[in-house]
């Protein structure tokens, strides 16, 4: 298969990139790699899908969320998280549909803060949240055959800085992580969240 894993530079986009690329053709794109895209920036996806070409799945591993606590969080850090997490992975899938072969597939990234809460992450809750709610209604609606999923991962073994808001909770290797990106995109199944907890 020919893969685009969006977000390649950062540990969740390593780890795909990783994974898919031992059986697979993987073209790695980010914000300052070769191939360059800003999910945050709607108009630099299509001039990146055009310089790419067709491909069987498009993995992302994008988003950015504010860490604040509730009382400190305006409803500009809730829409910058949402524009940046959400509506960036929303528009990858609308723009990206013509780009998919038949039968190929879309992987977006969420987190664990979809289904657990920490102090200070209710922006990125709401924002996990809401692409998990996209990801089950999307598999009804699209076209020829074409899937699409989520990985929903805890806090990285490699995340060291995280580590520290994440009291008592798990941590996943990279290769773990990996493997949940594979079984999205040679699986069969969509409308799903893959949890790697």
């Amino acid at each position: 298969m020919r893969i685009l894993v969006i977000g390649a530079g950062g540990l969740v986009g390593k780890a795909a990139a990783a994974a898919l690329g031992m059986r697979h053709e993987v073209i790695e794109a980010s914000r300052s790699g070769a191939v360059a895209v800003d999910l945050a920036d709607p108009e630099t996806i299509p001039p990146m899908f055009e310089s790419v070409g067709a491909v069987d799945a498009i993995v992302s591993c994008t988003g950015t969320v504010p860490f604040k606590p509730l009382a400190e969080l305006s409803l500009g850090d809730f829409r910058s998280g949402f524009e940046d997490k959400v509506l960036g992975q929303v528009a990858l899938v609308q723009l990206g549909v013509d780009y998919v072969r038949d039968g190929g597939s879309f992987t977006l990234t969420s987190g664990i803060l979809a289904r657990e809460p920490i102090l200070t992450g209710a922006a990125a809750s709401l924002t996990n949240g809401a692409l998990e709610s996209f990801v089950m209604a999307a598999a009804a609606e699209l076209p020829r055959g074409l899937r699409i999923n989520a990985v929903s991962p805890t806090v990285l073994e490699d995340a060291t800085g995280y580590h520290d808001y994440f009291p008592g909770f798990s941590r996943v290797s990279s290769e773990s992580l990996g493997q949940a990106y594979v079984k999205s995109v040679e699986g069969v199944q969509t409308g799903q969240t893959y949890a790697v907890d």
